[in-house]
């Protein structure tokens, strides 16, 4: 069972996507968003995940904390398997 598809820390504010929707650098990220977003919705219906698609923009995902920490990974170029890594990895660094 995937990292994502489990409840996250209630210290977990907020997660934003930003990724450009035709480049194939960004071809991964719109993949996991594809396949992981569901279950993530599911276990954590409250929380806001924000899709920002526009042309050029490197993929990239920004997680916000309680006390306003905000933490951020870069994702051109990964497949969505290296995506969900390291989404998973973001969002325990808690």
């Amino acid at each position: 069972m995937s990292a994502l598809s489990k409840a996250f820390s209630p210290a977990l504010r907020e997660i934003r996507v930003l990724l450009c929707q035709s480049s194939p650098a960004s071809a991964g990220t719109r993949q996991f968003i594809q396949t992981a977003y569901p279950a993530i919705k599911k276990q954590n219906p409250d929380l806001p995940v924000l899709i920002r698609e526009a042309q050029g923009t490197p993929a990239r995902v920004f997680a916000r904390f309680e006390r306003g920490v905000e933490r951020h990974v870069e994702l051109d170029n990964l497949s969505a398997s290296d995506v969900e890594r390291k989404v998973a990895d973001l969002l325990k660094s808690s």
